[in-house]
């Protein structure tokens, strides 16, 4: 399988235009649906995109508050609930932390994989829907209904495998 676009972004690249790029994706994911991207919405998505990196909700009040007044962890945990629900951010489990998806449309119950580099702390995010599909056929063969499908590689990017 080949990927159009990298799963990790390359250390020089623009990251001002990464960060517009994802919040005019969220603008118009949002105005297709016809929902509100308010301020604070805005703002926690602009927290995560600071860096390619999971944050936990903690460190983006303090990361918020560097530009705002702190805002309480339920204006936060409400706005994360809402971006979550219309596939602009999703939750790495393991890390119990909130990654921006900046390059995908992802609805509440898409399959997700992500790789989690171990050394640099990156997160990039891989196409996983013909195997999200074997997945949820077996669970549904056992009886279950799956609602979610989220699969976390840890491993060493190409970045740090080169930096090695």
């Amino acid at each position: 399988m080949t990927l159009a676009k990298p799963a990790f972004p390359t250390p020089d690249h623009d990251h001002g235009r990464c960060t517009a790029d994802a919040l005019a994706h969220a603008e118009a994911v949002c105005e297709q649906r016809a929902q509100k991207f308010t301020p604070i919405r805005r703002q926690v998505l602009g927290a995560l995109l600071s860096s390619h990196r999971p944050l936990g909700a903690y460190e983006m009040i303090d990361e918020l508050a560097k530009s705002m007044p702190r805002p309480a962890p339920i204006t936060v945990y409400r706005a994360l609930d809402f971006l979550m629900a219309n596939g602009l951010v999703h939750r790495i489990e393991s890390r119990n932390a909130y990654l921006a998806c900046a390059a995908h449309d992802h609805d509440a119950t898409s399959a997700v994989a992500f790789l989690i580099c171990e050394r640099c702390g990156l997160v990039g995010e891989i196409p996983s829907a013909s195997f999200a599909g074997d997945l949820n056929a077996a669970a549904r063969a056992s009886g279950f209904a799956p609602k979610l499908s989220v699969v976390e590689i840890t491993g060493v990017c190409t970045h740090c495998q080169k930096a090695a």
